[in-house]
Formats: C-alpha cells, sequence, structure tokens
C-alpha cells in the first residue's frame, strides 16, 4: 500500500479576489469597524448583509470567533452566574467554555452512536437539572432530528441556541441550521466552512436579543453603522446596560471572507462529494462503521468519522499507528489526554464531573479525519483504501 502525501490541515488558496478585497483594506489603514465616513458602509457591516440574507436571518452579528458568538448569545439571552445550560457531552471545548465564560454550568447530555444529542437523555436532564437553555452543539457536523428537538423544547419552554461552528450551509428538511432556535452561532476560523483564521458570525430573528449582542460585543454608540441590526429604537431602553465585551470583527477578515461566502454552496458540494466517496468505501468493511445520515439530513462533509466497532484500547493505538505509517492523519477522541483540538468531558475541569456512560462507549473507538478540499477526489478513494488495509492487517474485530 503506497503511503498518503497530503497535507491534512492545508486549505485552499484565499481567492484572488478576497486577497484584493484585503489588500484595499489594508491600503486604506481603516481595519477597525466602525471606521467609516458619512454614507460609507464598512466591509464588516457588509458582510453581515449578505450573511444574513444566505442565512435567512433577519439580523447578523460579525464577531472575534465561534466562541465569541456562543459567549455572547447566551449573555444576551440573559444567562450568567449559576444558570445551567444543556449541552451535548461530544463536543469541543469552546462550547462548554462558552457557558463556563458566563458564569454557568452546564449539563452534559449522551449522544447516540451516530453522534447526535440523545433526546431521551435530553429530556431527563431537563426535568432533573431545571435548565432553561440549550447550547446545541452540532459537533463534527452531525444534525440531529430538529424537528423532534425542537418539539420537546417547547413542551419544556427550553430555549435553544445552535453551535454551527460545522454546520454553516447544512439543512434539515431543507431549513437551515442556525435557523430553528433563538440564534444560531458559526466559525470562520482556518478549519471551518469559511477561512478567516478566527472569526464568528450569530444569527437571529429577535430584535431585542440582537440588540443586547450588539451592545456587549463593543458596538459603543455605534450600533446604526451595523449590516443587518435592529432598528435603533430597539437600543434605545437597553444601550446604557449592557457592559462593553470587546469581541468585534474587524474589516480585514469581513473583507476576506465576502468573496468566499458567494463559493460556500459550491465547496459544501465539493466536500461532500469527498465525504461519499470514502462513506461508501468504508462500508464494505465490517469493522469500521460511519454515524448513519438521515434523508432529512443535508450536511457539510468537511470531516468524516468512524468507529472501529468492538476494538479494546490496544486495537485502537495499533490501528492509529498503522495508519500514521502510511501518512493518515486521525484523531481519537477516545484518548485518555487531549491532544490539540481533540478533548472529552472528562479533560474539562471547568465542567463539573458527570457520569456519561453512553458517551464514553461511543467515543471509545470514535476516529475522525479533515477532509480538507485540497484533496482530490482520487486522494480520497487512497484514504479510504489505506483505513481498510490497516482495519485488515490490524486484525480489528469483523475486518477480512
Amino acid at each position: 500500500m503506497d503511503p498518503f502525501t497530503g497535507n491534512f490541515t492545508q486549505q485552499e488558496p484565499i481567492p484572488d479576489a478576497a486577497i484584493e478585497a484585503a489588500l484595499e483594506v489594508m491600503r486604506s489603514g481603516r481595519l477597525h469597524r466602525y471606521n467609516t465616513g458619512p454614507g460609507e458602509s464598512s466591509p464588516v457591516a457588509e458582510l453581515e448583509a449578505a450573511y444574513a440574507a444566505y442565512q435567512g436571518s433577519r439580523f447578523c452579528l460579525a464577531c472575534a470567533s465561534g466562541g465569541a458568538a456562543m459567549t455572547l448569545a447566551l449573555r444576551a439571552h440573559g444567562v450568567g452566574a449559576g444558570d445551567k445550560v444543556l449541552t451535548n457531552a461530544f463536543t469541543l471545548a469552546p462550547v462548554p467554555g462558552a457557558i463556563a465564560a458566563v458564569g454557568a454550568e452546564a449539563v452534559l447530555v449522551e449522544i447516540t452512536e451516530d453522534l447526535v444529542i440523545d433526546l431521551e437523555d435530553l429530556a431527563g436532564k431537563i426535568t432533573s437539572s431545571g435548565a432553561r437553555t440549550l447550547l446545541l452543539s452540532n459537533m463534527r457536523g452531525h444534525l440531529c432530528d430538529m424537528n423532534a428537538l425542537t418539539e420537546l423544547l417547547d413542551q419544556h419552554g427550553v430555549t435553544l441556541i445552535e453551535d454551527c461552528a460545522h454546520t454553516m450551509g447544512a439543512r434539515w428538511n431543507g431549513r437551515k441550521s442556525g435557523s430553528f432556535g433563538l440564534a444560531g452561532c458559526f466559525s470562520t476560523q482556518t478549519y471551518k466552512h469559511i477561512n478567516s483564521g478566527e472569526g464568528g458570525l450569530l444569527t437571529s430573528d429577535d430584535p431585542e436579543f440582537m440588540a443586547r449582542a450588539i451592545l456587549l460585543s463593543g458596538s459603543y454608540m455605534l450600533y446604526e453603522r451595523h449590516g443587518a441590526a435592529p432598528e435603533p429604537h430597539v437600543f434605545e431602553g437597553l444601550r446604557l446596560d449592557m457592559p462593553n465585551m470587546s469581541s468585534r470583527m474587524d474589516n480585514l477578515r469581513a473583507a476576506i471572507l465576502l468573496p468566499q461566502l458567494a463559493q460556500l454552496e459550491e465547496n459544501i458540494e465539493r466536500w461532500n462529494a469527498r465525504y461519499d466517496l470514502i462513506a461508501e468505501r468504508l462500508a464494505v468493511c465490517p469493522a469500521l462503521r460511519v454515524p448513519v445520515r438521515p434523508a432529512a439530513e443535508y450536511y457539510v462533509g468537511s470531516s468524516i468519522q468512524f468507529q472501529l466497532i468492538g476494538a479494546a484500547p490496544e486495537q485502537m493505538e495499533a490501528y492509529l499507528s498503522a495508519v500514521a505509517a502510511l501518512g493518515v492523519d486521525l484523531k481519537w477522541f477516545g484518548r485518555a489526554e487531549p491532544v490539540a483540538f481533540t478533548s472529552t468531558h472528562k479533560s474539562w475541569r471547568y465542567v463539573p464531573t458527570q457520569n456519561l456512560p453512553r458517551t464514553d462507549v461511543v467515543l471509545a473507538s470514535l476516529l475522525d479525519m479533515r477532509l480538507p478540499l485540497t484533496f482530490s477526489l482520487d486522494d480520497c478513494a487512497h484514504l479510504a483504501d489505506i483505513l481498510v488495509h490497516c482495519a485488515e492487517v490490524t486484525r480489528l474485530p469483523g475486518a477480512a
């Protein structure tokens, strides 16, 4: 088996139009979002208007990061010290980090073997915790049954805030991820679906919520310079009460993002072609299980997850060593210690220790692989062949 020589962290170049837009901002020297003259609109305001239109939301706020978007959303919703916030047990550290940042306590909810929040466990923990907010993580691009989820939350009076860092452009029954609750939180960090290094977007249809978020982000009294904000009168009763959290996006990042947004739908199709090719090839190996994707889900396959069915820890290590020797970079969510971006609930000491046996069983055998668009379809076929080959040579349970 020939080794794979691609780079799992190499993204596509920033488009020429975005580079030229960035140069124009730098030549102007006006990088701050509010550094505009009379009648001028900033690149950040233009991005907010464009993303609100893309998402189908009334309002959009451009933020410093996806984590900042979640923190602003929680605080704008009124979550504070001592409150309990429900969230998936399987997520990345910025999600419980946002809950900790507002002084609240994360209540972790089990996941299913298809990597989405377990609605039965959620129902029980709504009752037992008394929490009235769910920060739902669409972790690694997987959407739960959003209709069933919102029905459950409505029954219990729980507000939904969606973390859509991995689901920008995804849909459930044609409805965009991020539009099912009070707010959607998106990331434009390098490994997400549009790339400004760091950055975030917050969307909502609720005018008072968004006015609070804009003020919290550090608008001072310049909120009228936003591209997709509520009417000025909505801010009047709020503008002196909201603290400034300095979480704004700058014009340079917004300029880079605008041309990429125009290419997003095309890129989603390219990601999904890569994902589907690998998923189909892994499906022939009984030792490997790819999560089931419901027919209602239109996903963004910028990464792929699979489990080594029934593998013990030493078999996981052997498999990881075998694929690494052939140039494949996998992340194992079941490791005892966090590595780079990969961690589990057991590593988050700012979250109370919680018993999550079903999640732990899933994570124990769960592997993750990025699918940058710098990989061709031939590259993806090669990767799938390596993953299946290593299952066989390491004699995983069920492998040929």
